[in-house]
């Protein structure tokens, strides 16, 4: 119990504490510092015997017992309210303070504390909305006065916000650290090249994000047109394997429209299939490969409401690095089955790399021009190159090689190229957080924690900003980019380290303004070193003077003046590393 002040403190004195006292508390983020800062600080503003804080569920219309003081341990943990219920509750249900002298009198009180005789309990607002409520209570009667309930109405408007401060650090704090487990998961996924053993651990790392009651992976069968049960999972136990047809169901519509699906209440949605006869909700996300849908991710829950938008937003996170798992898996399963057929798996290994390379710009792309080209040196490549848009008025070109070739590089290079994307597209969600150098940095330290000494990846990253003129650039040891404007056509200078060589790389920027009709070009080690009979190099001037002469032509033409004259300058040689080259040309 609080001691009384000796002296009856001015109002002018009292407005300083409050002023003061609200600057305190908005400053601890910790919800667990700042909950158990609260009475403290109230304590420097009036007398009690015993308080609690209450926090309101939204969705349960429920007040429990956040922080308390003077409560018995067991008390404070199990006490729950309804809205309405109770003095406290009758406070958050009028939205205004209540104030009661005598609790023998007072008909609501249903607190557990029987020997108390005066009760404050001021509701805590927040934009307008009541988030829960200070309870105060004292042993004597009519120990609270109306100039306490003014105080501690303006009191409780501070610590409103200081919880929703708190909440939301919270909130952000366990979403990095998400993110650093779906880094972790991504990388266990990428070492398990069975299927089957691959999907069983899919399943058991999702639950470690949501706590699922019932978990699908389903695969679509290209030729069947039907997505396939590989996986069921009810209560952790092997559930019932069921097929749908594409277009079918929620988990049929996820598919087509590539597009998650979040369903707080199947019943009232005319596409879901009654196939789990408890479910309430569902989840469906869809796997990707660039616009090709490989399979779902299907989750269902007997509660209502049971799966939320950072679910969705999480798990399409985790669908993308399964997709690119559960594909070299394939790759991997297929050319182990039958060395007989090498030559067939090479050709569809093939084609799985043409689907992975961009068939063209990002579609809203409207103030630049793209084209890129790749030939392969042999029958698979190690080079990759993407355009990516992760927000309007942007674009971001990365150009890769990896070293080696054959299917080996090809499998890095596809895992290389979805790390760029899943890392292009996290700006979405933590655009505060992103840096074209975190990019290469983030990759180094993955690809290297893949312990594959004998392999390593060169790759420029450029972020074009249209609605700011400039484009800034991070290499790790590809060849420099060109920049060729009405004034000038030259290298920029950026060196860098090979992604995975080393762990704790940095990488440098550098910005450039673009004006329209500026080109930049990137190109891979196959270009400028390609040789001709003579044991002669192509070299970076002649590329630098081709973009030179083409400059005012389309991307496309530029690319294929380069490779053109590249084939003519090796004669009979025969190519002896792949080739890649992109233009992006400012058009606005």
């Amino acid at each position: 119990m609080t001691q009384p002040v000796s002296r009856t403190p001015t109002d002018a004195e009292l407005l300083s504490t409050l002023s003061e006292l609200g600057r305190e508390v908005t400053s601890v983020l910790d919800l667990g510092d700042l909950l158990e800062k609260i009475p403290q600080l109230i304590a420097r503003l009036t007398s009690f015997s015993a308080f609690s804080v209450y926090l309101l569920d939204q969705h349960k219309k429920e007040l429990s017992v956040a922080y308390s003081v003077g409560y018995p341990e067991e008390v404070a943990r199990t006490l729950r309210l309804r809205v309405g219920q109770g003095v406290v509750g009758a406070a958050v249900e009028e939205g205004r303070p209540i104030l009661v002298n005598d609790i023998r009198l007072e008909p609501r009180y249903m607190g557990p504390l029987r020997n108390m005789c005066s009760q404050l309990a001021v509701p805590m607002r927040r934009k307008g909305k009541v988030i829960g409520a200070l309870n105060l209570l004292n042993e004597k009667p009519g120990a609270f006065t109306n100039q306490d309930e003014t105080l501690l109405r303006q009191f409780a408007a501070h610590v409103a916000v200081a919880i929703e401060n708190a909440r939301l650090f919270r909130s952000e704090r366990q979403y990095i650290d998400t993110l650093e487990t779906l880094a972790e998961i991504g990388h266990e996924m990428s070492s398990i090249l069975d299927l089957d053993v691959l999907l069983t651990r899919i399943a058991s790392l999702t639950k470690r994000l949501i706590d699922y009651r019932t978990f699908g992976i389903l695969l679509l069968n290209e030729q069947t047109q039907v997505l396939e049960m590989k996986l069921a999972v009810r209560y952790g136990e092997e559930g019932t394997a069921k097929n749908i047809k594409l277009g079918e169901g929620l988990v049929g519509w996820a598919a087509v429209h590539k597009e998650a699906v979040l369903v707080a209440d199947v019943s009232q949605d005319p596409r879901y299939l009654n196939l789990v006869p408890d479910a309430r909700s569902e989840l469906v996300i869809p796997m990707l490969i660039k616009d090709r849908c490989i399979g779902v991710f299907d989750l269902e829950s007997p509660e209502l409401s049971a799966f939320t938008k950072e679910h969705k937003e999480l798990l399409t996170l985790l669908a993308s690095q399964a997709a690119v798992a559960i594909e070299n898996a394939r790759l991997y399963e297929e050319v182990r089955r039958n060395e007989e057929r090498i030559e067939k798996e090479l050709r569809f290994a093939q084609r799985v790399q043409a689907a992975l390379l961009p068939t063209g710009p990002p579609t809203r792309l409207k103030a630049a021009d793209v084209a890129g080209r790749f030939a392969p040196a042999h029958e698979l490549g190690g080079d990759l190159h993407d355009f990516l848009s992760p927000e309007p008025n942007s674009l971001v070109v990365a150009v890769g090689d990896v070293s080696g070739k054959g299917a080996p590089a090809a499998l890095y290079g596809a895992f290389a190229a979805e790390l760029v994307r899943s890392r292009t597209m996290r700006r979405r969600y933590t655009p505060d957080r992103f840096s074209v150098s975190g990019v290469l940095q983030s990759m180094n330290t993955i690809l290297h924690e893949r312990q594959l000494e004998e392999y390593y990846c060169t790759l420029c990253y450029a972020f074009f900003d249209f609605k700011r003129r400039d484009v800034t650039f991070s290499n790790s040891g590809l060849p420099y980019p060109i920049h060729c404007s009405q004034h000038d056509c030259g290298q920029i200078e950026l060196p860098g380290v090979p992604l995975g060589s080393f762990p704790g790389v940095t990488y440098d920027e550098v910005k450039v303004s673009m004006k329209a009709g500026d080109v930049f070009v990137f190109c891979t080690d196959g270009v400028f070193e390609a040789m001709n009979g003579a044991g002669k190099e192509f070299g970076a001037r002649q590329v630098t003077q081709i973009v030179r002469e083409t400059r005012t032509q389309s991307a496309r033409a530029i690319v294929d003046a380069i490779f053109d004259a590249v084939i003519e300058f090796r004669g009979g040689i025969a190519q002896n590393d792949d080739m890649t080259a992109v233009a992006v040309k400012i058009t606005a």
